[in-house]
């Protein structure tokens, strides 16, 4: 039950720890370019295994990552000042066709799961590279808006006062500025949303919504704003879907992962519903939403094809 990490930066090193104190897999191994670094956050995250579960984490290089069920992809490089976004993705793309040879030469069984920003691009690339090694698309997911999701989900729980887990929410299409909220969907114990907050004498109009919308969808700009970086939030989701996959629990997550058509738009990789198990993808399902809320998938799936299409093949 060995879980590699391929960058041992913010997200990826917080991964790891997630993965600790959960008590997910057996062996941790983490793997970045800056060796020192790698060394430090095994030690740092080893320290704490007594006071969690009894998992091996130690740093190496990719060779390390032999016989590794799941590997996570958290490498990468932050924006320059002045950089437009196209270039950051050119150089992180340019930082994927090195690796992820890399890591399925040492890993060739094993399920890839993609962390680098923007997630989306990333994923549809990792599934390029991986395809040149007969490595199936279903084996490649993106941690997409499941950390999105969760912060949709946290919200309506604290509005109307339910523990989240008992609240069914999803966020589609790209991680980023056109995620869409499935507000048509939302149920609370299986009862709609707009019925439950009725019994509960709880407001549920257009404020409430915009208000939601806002906070999940320029969460990260805030959290960003005040600390310089987002990662207990994401380094929980990824210890989530590897707990799914290990598990083979075959959990609705909405991951990304390439498909061949959303809402009209062919070849992209945008979130969806997806049932995840032991190999990976098992089933998609693309939701029945609002005509409103199609539309913004659709406009979101473009967004992110046009990335795709204009990065260097």
């Amino acid at each position: 039950m060995r879980i590699g990490v391929v960058g041992s930066g913010f997200v990826g090193a917080t991964a790891a720890y997630a993965l600790v104190m959960r008590g997910i897999g057996r062996e941790i191994v983490l793997v970045d370019v800056n060796k020192d670094r790698a060394l430090a956050e095994a030690d740092d995250i080893q320290h704490a295994v007594p006071f969690a579960h009894p998992l091996e984490i130690r740093h190496g290089d990719y060779e390390a990552l032999r016989g590794a069920r799941v590997v996570i992809l958290a490498a990468g490089v932050n924006q320059k000042p002045g950089e437009t976004r196209l270039q950051l993705l050119q150089r992180n793309a340019d930082i994927f066709h090195a690796v992820v040879p890399r890591v399925l030469e040492s890993a060739p069984d094993a399920l890839l799961i993609v962390a680098t920003n923007p997630v989306d691009v990333m994923t549809h690339l990792t599934a390029r590279f991986a395809a040149e090694r007969g490595v199936a698309s279903s084996r490649v997911i993106g941690s997409g808006t499941t950390l999105d999701t969760a912060r949709f989900r946290s919200l309506l729980g604290r509005h109307v006062g339910v523990d989240a887990r008992h609240i069914h929410a999803y966020v589609v299409g790209e991680h980023g500025d056109s995620e869409v909220l499935t507000w048509s969907m939302v149920s609370v114990g299986g009862m709609p949303l707009e019925e439950f907050c009725r019994r509960r004498n709880l407001p549920c109009d257009e404020t409430l919504r915009k208000t939601i919308d806002e906070n999940v969808r320029r969460a990260a700009y805030t959290i960003i704003r005040g600390k310089g970086a987002t990662y207990y939030g994401i380094g929980s989701a990824l210890s989530r879907i590897v707990d799914v996959i290990l598990r083979d629990q075959r959990s609705i997550l909405t991951v990304c992962t390439p498909l061949k058509e959303v809402a009209g738009v062919k070849d992209v990789t945008v979130s969806l519903p997806h049932i995840v198990g032991g190999g990976g993808i098992v089933a998609t399902f693309e939701p029945s939403l609002s005509g409103n809320e199609t539309d913004q998938l659709g406009k979101s799936a473009r967004i992110v094809a046009e990335a795709i299409g204009n990065l260097k093949k």
